[in-house]
């Protein structure tokens, strides 16, 4: 439990980063932009953003400056640990009503979880709230993305069986392509292109631009996810497409993402 801006009582549920190399899907396609989306300024040390409820069952996020607290407290519940997590006063940038992201969990002997009246926060903004599932757009396709991420094995496993070969001829996917490539020879915002450790010893990228989203194991085999095709992955395997010369090679344009990929420390 901790103390939000205007003094009251938080008990906290979860815990999240807001950083260049780490950030919720939900928020945008890159660092400044989720910034932008909680009403902060894009630091480069980023944010911890605190999801909890008041005494009245509230939910409330509340974006704090301290993220080595943050990231402390996340590591310790990974591994199974408990860890109090409670931000100074001091380190507070903004409170805000919502949450950006659906949790199942909420604090024991509260009313149940509900969002503050409008204005409640001070900013005038309708509360956070997480992403329908009823429609497709830019949050849902970065969140298929992750998902791909997540469950690469399985995914992988499709891209050997289908070879992809629908998606060769979707224009969607050269212009993806096209605009992946060029993020090598003019750095995007922070954030948009990501690295991160996968199995033995290679990387997940992750890369996401206007209207599209690629997910990609270094030496392997990639995924496409487009704002125009609901639901639609295009598989892109390791290859590439030898009989689509159009088509920017794909182990280029992975090598130019993971030369200018963002890590996490």
């Amino acid at each position: 439990m901790s103390e939000a801006e205007d003094g009251g009582s938080l008990y906290v549920l979860t815990a999240l980063l807001v950083t260049p190399t780490r950030f919720p899907a939900v928020l945008g396609d890159d660092f400044p932009e989720a910034c932008a989306l909680l009403g902060v300024k894009p630091v480069e040390d980023g944010y911890g953003l605190v999801l909890g409820q008041d005494e009245d069952g509230a939910r409330w996020t509340v974006v704090v400056d301290d993220v080595a607290l943050v990231a402390t407290a996340i590591a310790s519940w990974d591994c199974g640990m408990e860890y109090d997590l409670s931000p100074d006063e001091r380190t507070i940038v903004v409170s805000l009503a919502g949450w950006p992201l659906e949790l199942t969990v909420s604090a024991s002997g509260l009313p149940e979880p509900h969002d503050p009246e409008q204005g409640a926060d001070g900013t005038g903004r309708v509360p956070l709230a997480p992403p329908s599932a009823e429609v497709w757009g830019p949050v849902q396709r970065r969140l298929g993305a992750d998902q791909i991420a997540r469950d690469w094995a399985d995914w992988r496993e499709r891209a050997a069986t289908d070879g992809g070969t629908a998606a060769a001829a979707h224009p969607g996917l050269t212009r993806a392509l096209e605009e992946a490539a060029a993020y090598a020879r003019q750095a995007p915002p922070p954030g948009r292109v990501r690295s991160s450790f996968a199995e033995e010893g290679e990387r997940t990228l992750r890369a996401d631009g206007p209207g599209w989203s690629l997910v990609a194991r270094t030496g392997e085999a990639a995924f496409v996810l487009l704002d125009e095709e609901p639901g639609v992955v295009l598989a892109i395997p390791r290859d590439g497409f030898p009989d689509h010369p159009d088509l920017p090679e794909l182990t280029d344009v992975l090598a130019g993402l993971h030369r200018i990929a963002a890590r996490p420390a």
